[in-house]
């Protein structure tokens, strides 16, 4: 394992990942999925490579919402304190319609009386940047395509996407990721801006603008659009000033703080039809490559998070590794694939919506909501316990370099 050529890319200090029992894994996909499992396997005494197939890390991305299921992972990774350093709490906020009127609101104290973290606002590409950090140099190795045959790997992890070549190797009968009908669009703005909540859902006809908030006092915003895929335009920011034309003054302000080099436009695809298993001998699935979902309830990220940790977690139970996979399938499977169709339900209901009968219903039926309600519904998939990662065998790939050089020591179990 390791003996592909790409360029080597990584943490910023720490010791050799060589494992005392010399367990050997690779990783496909250097995603938060992908560097989350490796931090993970790293920290439970596993020898670990990670291999991506893009030859420059840039940092793209926009922003990322994480509830307390992904702060709650990423503490068990070590992680917490560096992250919640980063990011920006979401105490104010929740859904509003184009005229500015509030349908429900989101409560982050409560959340946070709740769970011990509210929602969070993290750059995504401060996230990666924070996730290979905690890695030991040269581990991380780019322009690299991984394969699930590789020799001498007692473990090989895909997370190498909604597209995975893993995944479609493994069940080559799937029929793999399908057009969401949504696309979207989004950025985070050039400049610092006052916005009335940190964070806000706008819900139209057949479209969805929101934003979160960071703390140097930049936004990301997004918009969804129920649109036919491939669609792009020349200027994506004259189209969205055309398109949500009419919106609130927070949905044009936060256009207006843009530079149209920002604005990234994706189609969503999703995994609709299930996959029958996350693990095949020693090979397991992970995030996107094995729940793609679209991305009304934030979760995403969050769900790979869980599955790096469940993922160590499990193989450090034993016996072997295959037994150990079946575990990790048993236990992320009904969740994820849960969370998923739940996903797709709310898009459903929100920016799906365009009948104004039905819009109406919804709306109507979110203002006579008790107070409770979106508190309510956020706990129903964010309130998740990680199960607990055990030291690294003495000289093993955990030496602690994750913990103690990327976050100053973690000091914030009690939250989970």
């Amino acid at each position: 394992m390791g003996r592909n050529r790409g360029t080597d890319s990584g943490g910023n200090g720490g010791t050799d990942s060589r494992s005392s029992d010399g367990r050997t894994a690779l990783v496909i996909g250097g995603g938060i999925g992908g560097l989350a499992a490796a931090i993970a396997l790293h920290r439970t005494g596993w020898q670990v490579t990670v291999v991506e197939r893009s030859a420059v890390l840039e940092d793209a991305g926009a922003g990322i919402s994480l509830a307390a299921n992904g702060i709650r992972a990423l503490e068990a990774l070590g992680l917490g304190e560096a992250v919640r350093r980063a990011a920006h709490p979401q105490y104010t906020g929740g859904t509003r319609t184009p005229d500015g009127r509030w349908l429900s609101r989101m409560d982050g104290a409560a959340l946070e009386r709740a769970l011990g973290v509210p929602v969070t606002g993290i750059p995504r590409a401060q996230l990666h940047r924070l996730l290979r950090r905690a890695l030991p140099p040269h581990c991380l190795r780019t322009g690299v395509t991984g394969s699930p045959d590789a020799a001498g790997t007692d473990l090989v992890v895909a997370a190498d996407g909604v597209r995975s070549a893993i995944r479609t190797r493994l069940f080559p009968d799937h029929p793999g990721p399908v057009y969401s009908g949504s696309t979207v669009l989004r950025a985070i703005t050039a400049e610092p801006l006052a916005l009335d909540a940190d964070f806000a859902l706008t819900w139209g006809p057949g479209a969805e603008f929101g934003h979160i908030g960071f703390p140097d006092g930049r936004a990301e915003w997004h918009a969804v659009l129920a649109a036919p895929a491939g669609v792009r335009h020349p200027d994506p920011l004259a189209f969205l000033r055309r398109r949500f034309a009419g919106w609130h003054e927070s949905t044009a302000r936060l256009l207006a703080a843009t530079r149209s080099e920002d604005v990234l436009h994706h189609d969503v695809h999703e995994l609709v039809s299930p996959l029958p298993s996350y693990a095949v001998g020693r090979v397991a699935l992970l995030g996107d490559a094995a729940h793609a979902m679209t991305p009304n309830l934030g979760q995403g990220a969050c769900q790979a998070l869980e599955d790096a940790v469940v993922l160590a977690a499990e193989l450090a139970a034993g016996p072997d590794v295959e037994t150990a996979l079946l575990r990790y399938d048993a236990v992320r499977r009904p969740r994820t694939q849960a969370v998923a169709r739940a996903a797709r339900l709310a898009g459903r209901m929100g920016h799906r919506l365009s009948h104004p009968l039905a819009v109406s219903l919804r709306n109507g039926a979110l203002r006579l909501a008790p107070s409770g309600a979106t508190v309510r519904a956020i706990l129903r998939h964010a309130d998740w316990t990680p199960p607990r990662l055990p030291p690294a065998p003495s000289g093993a790939g955990g030496d602690g370099h994750s913990e103690r050089s990327s976050t100053a020591g973690d000091s914030t179990q009690s939250a989970t």
